[in-house]
């Protein structure tokens, strides 16, 4: 059969490491190839029977050098432009997670968040550009986008993972910049009968001492186990893993320049200079646990049908605690003495509160808690129908969770916490000046109040949760016809159905007062249980200590009732609440209702492709090319402001605390596209050594799924102008692009090396931006528009018109993302005696984009650079291996690049140029015993960012080094 012909080609590069494959099976994914086995019963039932095209080399490889040999191979023998990562055997990869381990490939790099990879970027591309998959099946996020945190995913549940740079028809859409393909074990293709492997280390952090209540240690536990039974008919595999770690930072992080005002008092042509909102000086720290969990049943009837049910779930916990301070320094309306100017911005001097200004140094502890889930459960039925024909059925469901509890606790010096009636020190003077990416120089005239607490009073507490649901159910059916062809090997069809919700839901508890003390909310005094002086260590140690509150004894004695619960709720502030409800003065929280929602995504998508196996002016030719339809339902909940109007659908909205708006009317809006995705992989096989690719495609990538959620709120003025804003839109269309691959591999035999070079173009169509459209269509796009509304003035109807309309749009600016990307891994086996387990992987990537974005963070707008794109990125391991002893030294550097703000969500800004460097070693002590010792982040590598320009600080943040030492026992 035409199935049973692959396995037996491909086990010998499962089981070897290295084969010489016939040109027809280089058309078969990575994961088909790092599979196979001999264990395969339906291998196993016709191995005998057919013969391969070429003989087969077994020659074994082992250790670290025999993974990137392996991969090496699953890279040659692939039909598209990819790179692979694989573990011989559950728990092998030496990662906290997948993402560190993608971070090894070439043109793949990450953004840190907590001193770790987390979001990965391919090819000059953000997190959002790159579609994620699980054993084939699309995957959801607890981001609340579409970006997969990779972080969540255990490395040591995963077998092998395979980056696709180019795409193929049959591969799901969604990734402009490439498609993450992660697979769990399979156990009938395990080539031992039973595997049982347990890992154990422990971790130690060495920043922690420096953050109070920091915690030092942790450590990392996992088992594995894979058998086969029932003469291989049946198999079982089963993984655990866990995950325990403190998390610390210490960390600067300069705020936003969003006011403007004349400091210099020079009046210019524009006369008014850029101020920040302030900046902040904190203590980071936490816990994070994650517990995943693994499970695949795989059953051969008989050799034609293989059943395969699979299950996969991570559980990331965190309780993360900032404190410090946080200085405001004013507005408009602060007195700046001796200004410091970078340009149009101002970068030091000393403010000075005065009567209408907000000057104010904030003591912060803030608790925040962050509990994700992620659950992967499929089922898949392969059936050889006949010799040249085979079906594959596929059922999947992928959901996500994430409840992030954002706890904040601000507190204010006053003149006299002893007071009866304490009042708030208004008497407010701070200089500072930033040093670009180094510390800043700063200096208070109240820092010994922070420390004290006959002077600092709690003064205000809030909650604010983010509660992200996400889940996708899918179908798919797939076909393949092998054909006697001397040109089309094969042809492939398939169909493709998925629905998918997600919902974001809001609440919040609010009490007190921010910026002063409020005589309804009083102020806590403090007393010597809930608090301890903290000073700040090392580089930052010349900041003011300042108080750390113990948040739970603090509200304890704040709320002796009980603390108070965040809801969904109108506010009694907000002005369609029913006047019998309202309370003057009252919150008004209505954007805890107005963001909540759901967002509808059906997708339809079909595909025919045809694979290739001929040869071209007596040169070998392999490849696919095909086409993709897909085809969208997008649709997403909204409230709509029509007036209480209830001819225009207002209905009385009943929130979680009970009160009652009445202005608002409930809709869905979306629609509904089309699109056509042809792509093209031809590989041109000059020398047994010598590969030449080339491939174009159309693709694609949807926008972020919380940006499809509709937040619009709408005014009509009393001239009957119509006007609205929305972060987000319903209607937002894809990105797509047309992109060109074009590489060379040279492979110098199957147990030395190889040495790739690549080139890649990229034409982006469109990116979101934020837009105003004058004299927009408000009724055609589906809003309650009256015809004429009662001016309030004169009591004169007036029509209503169209007006402005800013919110999110797919704007028509493209333009290119190139560059080229340049691969070489050796084992030296030509050199003599011990020296001959000396290797060494390297990898550059060189990336540019015509492409730019504007920025206002700075003060001045800005172009800056695409999300995620570092020009010049590297990475390098040097390694040695001998009778059992490995070790080796990793880096990766990158250039400068754009991302969200550490620490700051949603604000983008650029980022510093790093190098992080990670070591490891281990001793095989016998067949079943290993122990290894690890250090990441060596050299103690800090974030930085800047708003755009290097003078104006963004964050400067420093996580410490992280030591490991375990031990594993596989049997």
């Amino acid at each position: 059969m035409f199935r049973s012909k692959l396995s037996a080609i491909t086990l010998a590069l499962a089981a070897a490491g290295c084969c010489v494959l016939p040109v027809w099976a280089a058309q078969q994914t990575p994961e088909a190839i790092s599979n196979a086995s001999a264990a395969d019963p339906k291998t196993q039932a016709s191995s005998s029977k057919k013969q391969t095209k070429e003989d087969i080399e077994v020659i074994e490889v082992k250790s670290y050098s025999g993974s990137l040999i392996k991969s090496l191979n699953l890279k040659r023998f692939n039909d598209t432009v990819s790179e692979t990562i694989s573990a011989d055997d559950l728990g092998a990869l030496p990662d906290v997670s997948m993402a560190d381990a993608l971070t090894r490939l070439p043109g793949i790099s990450a953004v840190r968040t907590g001193g770790q990879a987390a979001e990965i970027n391919i090819r000059g591309m953000s997190g959002g550009f790159v579609f994620s998959t699980l054993n084939g099946r699309e995957q959801v996020s607890t981001s609340g986008s579409r970006s997969i945190e990779f972080d969540q995913y255990p490395s040591e549940l995963i077998s092998s993972a395979a980056v696709y740079k180019s795409p193929k028809a049959s591969l799901i859409e969604g990734g402009v910049a490439g498609t993450v393909e992660l697979q769990t074990a399979s156990p009938l293709r395990n080539s031992e009968q039973h595997t049982f492997t347990v890992n154990a280390r422990g971790m130690f952090n060495d920043r922690a001492s420096e953050v109070p209540d920091g915690q030092e240690m942790g450590d990392r536990l996992s088992f594995s186990y894979q058998g086969k039974f029932a003469d291989d008919k049946l198999g079982v595999a089963l993984g655990y893993a866990r995950l325990y770690q403190p998390s610390v930072a210490t960390q600067f992080i300069g705020l936003a320049y969003n006011t403007s005002m004349d400091v210099d008092g020079i009046k210019e042509t524009v006369p008014n200079e850029f101020v920040s909102e302030g900046f902040e000086m904190q203590h980071k720290g936490g816990e994070e646990v994650r517990n995943g969990y693994m499970a695949a049943l795989e059953w051969v009837p008989h050799d034609a049908f293989t059943l395969k049910a699979d299950a996969f779930v991570s559980k990331f916990d965190s309780e993360a605690f900032a404190r410090g301070f946080r200085a405001k320094l004013g507005g408009a309306s602060t007195s700046v003495a001796n200004p410091v100017l970078n340009g149009n911005s101002v970068i030091g001097g000393t403010f000075n509160r005065t009567s209408k200004s907000f000057t104010r140094v904030e003591i912060v502890n803030d608790d925040n808690q962050d509990f994700d889930e992620v659950q992967s459960f499929g089922v898949n039925a392969d059936w050889d129908v006949t010799e040249n024909f085979k079906l594959n059925l596929d059922l999947s469901h992928s959901a996500a969770q994430s409840d992030f509890r954002n706890g904040l606790l601000w507190s204010l010096v006053a003149k006299d916490a002893n007071a009866a009636t304490p009042v708030f020190d208004d008497n407010v003077s701070m200089s500072y000046k930033l040093n670009g990416l180094n510390l800043p120089d700063l200096g208070f005239n109240q820092a010994a109040a922070f420390s004290d607490i006959n002077r600092v009073m709690l003064s205000k507490y809030g909650i604010y949760p983010y509660e992200n649901e996400d889940r996708v159910d899918a179908v798919r059916l797939d076909a393949t016809w092998r054909l006697d062809n001397p040109v089309i090997a094969s042809l492939e069809a398939g169909l493709r159905y998925s629905d998918r919700e997600y919902s974001n839901e809001r609440s919040v508890y609010e009490y007190g007062n921010d910026g002063a003390f409020s005589a309804s909310q009083k102020p806590l005094k403090l007393t010597a249980d809930m608090v301890q002086v903290v000073n700040f260590k090392g580089d930052f140690s010349y900041f003011p200590s300042y108080l750390a509150i113990d948040q739970q004894k603090a509200l304890a004695a704040w709320f002796p009732n009980g603390i108070p619960q965040p809801v969904k709720t109108w506010g009694t502030g907000n002005s369609g609440v029913l006047a019998s409800q309202r309370v003057t003065g009252g919150p008004d929280t209505g954007w805890s209702m107005l963001q909540s929602g759901e967002v509808y995504e059906k997708v339809l998508s079909a595909y025919l492709m045809a694979n290739i196996d001929t040869d071209l002016w007596s040169i070998p030719l392999s490849g696919n090319f095909g086409v993709r339809m897909v085809e969208t339902d997008q649709s997403a909940t909204s409230l709509q402001n029509v007036g209480g109007d209830p001819k225009l659908g207002a209905q009385n909205i009943v929130d979680d605390a009970g009160l009652v708006n009445n202005q608002y009317a409930p809709a869905v809006l979306g629609e509904t596209y089309r699109d056509y995705l042809p792509q093209m992989n031809l590989n041109f096989r000059v020398t047994d050594d010598d590969q030449l690719r080339f491939a174009a495609a159309r693709v694609m990538s949807r926008p972020p799924i919380n940006r499809l959620a509709s937040d619009t709120s709408t005014n009509i003025n009393n001239d009957g102008i119509i006007s609205g804003s929305s972060q987000n839109n319903p209607y937002l269309r894809p990105f797509y692009a047309d992109q060109y691959d074009i590489s060379w591999e040279r492979y110098f035999s199957e147990t030395e090396g190889a040495l790739v070079g690549a080139l890649f173009y990229k034409n982006i169509k469109s990116f979101i931006s934020t837009f105003t459209i004058a004299e927009f269509d408000f009724k055609g796009a589906g809003f309650f528009v009256p015809d004429v509304i009662i001016n309030p003035e004169s009591g004169v109807p007036v029509p209503v018109k169209n007006g402005n309309y800013t919110t999110a749009v797919n704007n028509s600016k493209g333009g290119y993302i190139r560059g080229a990307e340049l691969a070489y891994t050796q084992v030296f086996k030509f050199l003599p005696g011990v020296w001959q387990g000396l290797g060494v992987s390297t990898s550059y990537s060189f990336t540019e984009s015509e492409i730019q974005q504007q920025t206002n963070l700075g003060g001045s707008t800005v172009d800056i650079s695409l999300p995620g794109l570092s020009e010049n990125v590297f990475t390098g391991t040097v390694f040695w291996e001998y009778e059992g002893f490995e070790a080796r030294v990793s880096a990766r550097y990158r250039d400068p690049f754009v991302s969200e703000q550490v620490a700051v969500n949603e604000q983008i800004v650029n980022f510093d140029g790093e190098t992080v460097v990670d070591m490891q070693t281990s001793y095989q002590v016998n067949d079943q015993w290993s122990v290894l010792f690890q250090v990441n982040n060596v050299t103690d590598e800090p974030t930085k960012s800047y708003f755009g320009d290097e003078t104006q600080t963004g964050t400067i943040q420093f996580f410490g080094r992280q030591y490991f030492l375990g031990v594993t026992y596989s049997m």
